[in-house]
């Protein structure tokens, strides 16, 4: 209940008037930050959407490749073309700052940038529905790549527009009521003394007129 713990006093209405206008500016930046991060938010949604599709559709392409290798090729020729890799990466991670938030960013660079050293194999042996599906792959990957990130990002960015819209419910329906309340319970009870002060000094005023002039 406002006004249960404050001491109705100048001092203390001065201190509380400045945390209302503390509080209230602290309100809107949080607002104007959660509307910001849902922005950002809602288009890395859709970013991942249209990632989430592509990588799907590329590697059910991929699979349907390998199924139809796998069948055509014995398992122990399959198993032999792809034992010892060729290519390698190396992955790379930073971070970006987003509304406070450190979201990751990754990035690969491969050891060689010859395009056939993902083929570890030589191709008289082997069918073309393999190299199609390593094809494929390769081309996946970086979208794959992305997809973690975005999905990262989203994690971190739905946690913090959690976290944010708490404090701008704390602020919006506890603290600064509160601090309304606090505020009119203080002026109330300073108007309520200043009017029983000049109740008394009427009082004074008319008793020492009565007693200098005898009034009756």
């Amino acid at each position: 209940m406002a006004g249960t713990t404050v001491t109705p006093t100048r001092m203390v209405l001065k201190q509380l008037k400045g945390r209302l206008k503390t509080a209230r500016r602290g309100h809107k930046l949080m607002k104007d930050k959660r509307d910001e991060l849902m922005r950002q938010f809602l288009d890395i949604v859709r970013r991942n959407k249209e990632l989430r599709c592509r990588v799907e559709d590329g590697l059910t392409e991929a699979f349907a490749a390998l199924q139809v290798a796998s069948s055509i090729m014995s398992p122990e020729m399959l198993e032999q073309a792809l034992l010892y890799p060729r290519q390698s990466v190396e992955l790379e991670m930073k971070f970006k700052n987003i509304m406070s938030v450190n979201v990751p960013q990754y990035s690969f660079r491969t050891k060689n940038d010859d395009p056939s050293e993902i083929y570890p194999y030589g191709f008289a042996q082997t069918s073309g529905e393999l190299d199609d599906a390593l094809a494929i792959m390769a081309r996946v990957f970086e979208d794959m790549l992305e997809l973690a990130q975005v999905e990262k990002t989203m994690q971190l960015l739905a946690e913090e527009i959690e976290k944010t819209r708490r404090r701008v419910n704390a602020l919006e329906y506890v603290m600064i009521p509160e601090l309304e309340g606090n505020i009119k319970y203080i002026s109330m009870k300073l108007e309520e003394n200043e009017n029983s002060t000049k109740v008394r000094l009427l009082k004074v005023k008319e008793m020492v007129l009565k007693n200098a002039h005898n009034y009756s």
